[in-house]
């Protein structure tokens, strides 16, 4: 491939690609990085790797996450490095690999992923709008409590007058739960999109005991709001049964499991009648544990399956949309797995039920020194 036909394949890819050499001169960069680093990249040229270390360095305060402590590692290993930045006011994922010349020169390659605003941008109208209803609702309803108090009827008693403060009460409450459920996963969409989970998930990862977990686990959904408050409230407990081998341990996040399991309960209890069973069985696959969450409810239409794990997609069946939904959670859940060394998937079919499953890797004595492990949650 000649110099022109190289570049023009660099210049067509969406990540920006800068290179340098030895002596920390710029020797290419493509389209895309031109256009995320902007009249930068004209000092870049001229100062070569000073210049870019102090572009990279500017919001930094971590000494350990330096641009030269990157470089560093990155010429040091055989693996590409990620780091983040903030260029031009957008935080941009980046990373850091080692490129292996003709002549034994290594040379260092920066790439910058191209920010896509979109989903954030979709979330932050979602979340205005839901801000905007949960304020407007709830100072309608606290009028109207101190105009049933204001105006309450001589003749109407004690009883009567706390039915209908309780009512709109319960309508502030409502909409309270939403906001707070909204806020959570905004922060776990922003931890997402920075890398923040995959670092937590794995300084926060422990030898789980599963019977124990799940044990601990069904007896808390009792202490939580785990459905949306608009849904008829019943126990949850009596439908869900739990089948899996004795004496079985993962290496996992119990904070990250924990919220994957309430989001995937969640949607098998909203999505199914009230009567019908639900079943977390656990299995050994290899050297992983199989978790599998079925339902016997309303299914997935096969021209649906698309939008199950897509951000803020949800299925357009009217059981589906008549239940109170972002679209988020499966994608929040899909990628928190991924997080912990584990894969997502789902089996569906619309009149029968659905079953989502996960994998997470289980305890190997060799491979995991449970001394190093972070705390609990």
């Amino acid at each position: 491939m000649t110099n022109l036909e190289l570049r023009t394949v660099l210049d067509g890819l969406g990540q920006g690609i800068l290179i340098f050499n030895n002596d920390g001169r710029l020797i290419l960069e493509n389209l895309t990085a031109r256009h995320i680093i902007g009249t930068d990249i004209e000092t870049i040229r001229k100062e070569g790797w000073a210049a870019a270390s102090t572009l990279f360095n500017a919001t930094i305060k971590n000494p350990d996450q330096m641009i030269e402590n990157i470089r560093k590692q990155a010429l040091e290993t055989d693996r590409p490095v990620r780091f983040y930045t903030f260029l031009r006011g957008q935080h941009i994922p980046c990373s850091a690999a080692a490129v292996h010349a003709e002549g034994g020169d290594v040379h260092l390659m920066i790439t910058l992923e191209m920010p896509d605003w979109s989903a954030v941008t979709t979330l932050v109208d979602r979340f205005r709008e839901e801000m905007k209803d949960a304020i407007t609702s709830t100072q309608g309803h606290i009028d109207l409590i101190g105009q049933t108090i204001k105006h309450r009827d001589a003749e109407a008693g004690v009883d009567t007058l706390a039915r209908r403060i309780s009512g709109f009460t319960r309508l502030i409450g409502l909409h309270m739960n939403r906001v707070e459920r909204l806020m959570k996963m905004l922060e776990r969409l922003e931890y997402i999109r920075t890398g923040q989970t995959r670092e937590n998930a794995r300084n926060r990862r422990r030898e789980i005991d599963l019977t124990n977990y799940l044990e601990d686990f069904i007896e808390e959904l009792d202490e939580i709001t785990l459905v949306d408050p608009e849904t008829d409230a019943h126990d949850h407990r009596s439908r869900i049964t739990v089948d899996l081998p004795d004496d079985l341990a993962i290496v996992a996040s119990a904070y990250y499991l924990t919220r994957i399991l309430q989001d995937v309960l969640r949607n098998a209890i909203m999505y199914s009648m009230k009567a019908t069973p639900i079943k977390i069985t656990v299995t050994v696959k290899g050297r992983n544990a199989q978790f599998d969450i079925t339902d016997e409810g309303y299914g997935i239409r096969d021209s649906e399956h698309d939008r199950v794990f897509a951000l803020f997609e949800r299925a357009l069946q009217p059981q589906i949309m008549g239940e109170f939904g972002y679209g988020l959670s499966l994608y929040l859940c899909k990628h928190e797995v991924e997080a912990m060394n584990g894969k997502m998937w789902f089996d569906s079919a619309e009149g029968v039920g659905t079953t989502f499953s996960f994998m997470l890797p289980l305890r190997q004595d060799d491979a995991f020194d449970s001394s190093s492990s972070a705390d609990k949650t």
